[in-house]
C-alpha cells in the first residue's frame, strides 16, 4: 500500500469546514483538537491510512425531532431537540442532555466531538453523546417542565439504552429534569435499568453524582500544581457560575484551603473580597439549587460583597481561575486582564470556555492551563461508576465513590503528562489531553476495521 501523505491542518479544517456549514463551535472544537493531533498522526501513519481523524470527526448518527407540549395556560407549544450520538468506539454513548435557547446542532456536535475524548480520557467505557433541545426550563413551572421531558422521552426512549446510550443531565437539566425523563422512560420502555444517570438516590443515583464536576475540576488543579511542588491551600480563586459545577468546585477548593472571591450568573457576578466561605456557600445552594434566585441577591445578604451587572469575573485579581459557566465565556481580552493580574492555572469546568485566542495565550505565557475534557471529566467518571452500581444493583458509599473520583483525576492527569512533557517539567496539558483522548479511540476504530 501506498504512503498516505502527511496531513495539513488547515486543508483538512477547510474539507471539515465544507462539510459542516455553519457550524462554528463545532469547527473551534475540532481545530482546537486537531492542531495537537495532526502532528502525532503525521508520525503514525497506521492512523492517516485508514482516515482516523475524518471518521472521528463525523457523528455515527443525529436524530432530530419535535417535540410538542402543553403550557398551564392551555397552549400547544414546540421545540426542536437533538440526540447527537458521536462515537461509540470504546462503549455505549454517553454524555448530557441540555435545555437552552441557545442549543443548535452545532452546539450539540461540539459537546459531542469533546465527549468522546473526555469519556476516552476516564478509562471508563464510554462513547460520546450530546444531546437537548432549545427549550428554557427558567420560569417554567414543574409540571410544564414535567410534560415537556415526558414528551421529549415519548421519542428519545427509541433510541438510548443501558447498553446503547446513556443520556445525563447538563445546562438546564438537572436531578428535576432526569427524574421526568427517567419516570417516563421507565413507563414506556417498563423497564428498570441505568439507561440515564444523574439519577435521585431513592432511585439507582450515585452519591457524589451532585457533586463531581466540581469536585474533580479542582482535583485535577490540585493534581497540576502537585506536579510543580505547589498546592491550593491559601490560593486566590475566581469562579464563574453558579451552578451544580461552580458551587462544587467552590465547596471543594473552600475544603483545600483556598480562598473563593467569585460566583456569577447571566445577570453579572459578586466579588467578595472576605471571601466566600462554607456559611456564605450554603446561602448559595438554598438560593440556586431551592428557590431558583439570582446571584445578584448574595450582595443583598452579605455586606462584603459586591454585585456587578452583565460582567464576567475575570478583572478581579486570582492566582486560580475556573470558568463553570458556558462555552466560550473567557475572552483573549479576560484573559490578559488573568495574566496581568497574577494568574498560576486556569481550569475549564464548563466545556470550552475559553476562546481559541485565550488558550493560545494561556499556552504561550507557561501558565497550568487545563481544557475542559481533562479538568471536567468527574462528571461523566462518576456517571460511569452509577451505571456500575445500578448493573451490580448497589450503591458504594460517599468515601468510596469520592476515591474512586480522585483516583481517575489523577490518572487523567498523568496521561496529560505521558503525552505532553517536554521533559523539563513543562506540561501542555492541552496536547496532552487530546493525544490521550485521541489514542484509546482510534486503536479501537483500527481494529474495528472500515465500520
Amino acid at each position: 500500500m501506498a504512503s498516505t501523505p502527511p496531513y495539513d491542518l488547515d486543508e483538512f479544517m477547510s474539507g471539515l469546514e465544507k462539510r459542516n456549514p455553519n457550524e462554528v463551535e463545532f469547527h473551534q472544537a475540532v481545530r482546537e483538537v486537531v492542531q495537537t493531533v495532526i502532528p502525532f498522526v503525521n508520525e503514525h501513519e497506521k492512523y492517516r491510512q485508514d482516515q482516523i481523524l475524518e471518521r472521528m470527526t463525523e457523528p455515527d448518527r443525529i436524530v432530530i425531532f419535535r417535540v410538542t407540549w402543553e403550557d398551564d395556560d392551555g397552549n400547544f407549544r414546540a421545540n426542536r431537540a437533538w440526540r447527537v450520538q458521536f462515537n461509540n468506539s470504546i462503549g455505549p454513548y454517553k454524555g448530557g442532555l441540555r435545555f437552552h435557547t441557545d442549543v443548535t446542532q452545532s452546539v450539540l456536535k461540539f459537546l459531542g466531538f469533546e465527549q468522546v475524548l473526555k469519556n476516552s480520557l476516564t478509562g471508563l467505557p464510554m462513547g460520546g453523546a450530546k444531546g437537548g433541545a432549545n427549550f428554557n426550563p427558567k420560569g417554567k413551572s414543574d409540571h410544564e417542565v414535567m410534560r415537556f421531558c415526558q414528551s421529549m422521552m415519548t421519542e428519545l426512549y427509541r433510541h438510548i439504552g443501558e447498553d446503547t446510550d446513556i443520556p445525563a443531565g447538563d445546562i438546564g437539566v438537572g436531578q428535576r429534569e432526569i427524574s421526568y425523563l427517567f419516570g417516563q422512560y421507565k413507563r414506556l420502555a417498563n423497564r428498570f435499568v441505568g439507561t440515564l444517570t444523574g439519577k435521585g438516590l431513592s432511585f439507582g443515583g450515585s452519591l457524589v453524582r451532585t457533586e463531581a464536576t466540581g469536585y474533580g475540576c479542582v482535583y485535577f488543579c490540585q493534581n497540576m500544581l502537585h506536579h510543580r511542588g505547589d498546592g491550593m491551600a491559601g490560593k486566590s480563586v475566581a469562579i464563574s457560575g453558579s451552578g451544580n459545577v461552580a458551587i462544587y468546585a467552590a465547596e471543594k477548593a473552600i475544603e483545600l484551603g483556598a480562598k473563593v472571591l467569585t460566583l456569577s450568573d447571566s445577570d453579572g457576578f459578586i466579588h467578595d473580597r472576605q471571601g466566600i466561605d462554607a456559611e456564605k456557600l450554603a446561602f448559595v445552594k438554598d438560593l440556586k439549587e431551592v428557590r431558583r434566585g439570582r446571584i445578584s441577591e448574595y450582595a443583598q445578604k452579605f455586606k462584603s460583597a459586591e454585585f456587578y451587572a452583565d460582567r464576567r469575573p475575570w478583572g478581579v485579581p486570582c492566582e486560580i481561575a475556573l470558568p463553570c459557566a458556558t462555552q466560550n465565556e473567557v475572552t483573549a481580552e479576560d484573559v490578559q486582564h488573568l495574566l496581568d493580574n497574577g494568574l498560576v492555572a486556569l481550569c475549564e469546568g464548563a466545556n470550552m470556555p475559553v476562546q481559541a485566542e485565550g488558550t493560545d495565550l494561556l499556552l504561550a505565557a507557561n501558565v497550568l492551563y487545563a481544557p475542559g475534557k481533562a479538568a471536567n471529566a468527574g462528571g461523566v467518571a462518576v456517571s460511569g461508576l452509577e451505571q456500575s452500581q445500578n448493573a451490580l444493583r448497589i450503591s458504594w458509599s460517599r468515601d468510596e465513590v469520592d476515591q474512586r473520583l480522585k483516583g481517575i483525576m489523577r490518572d487523567i492527569h498523568d496521561q496529560c503528562v505521558h503525552y505532553a512533557s517536554d521533559g523539563n517539567g513543562c506540561v501542555n496539558y492541552a496536547r496532552g489531553a487530546n493525544i490521550a483522548g485521541f489514542v484509546k479511540v482510534a486503536d479501537a476504530m483500527l481494529a474495528y476495521g472500515a465500520v
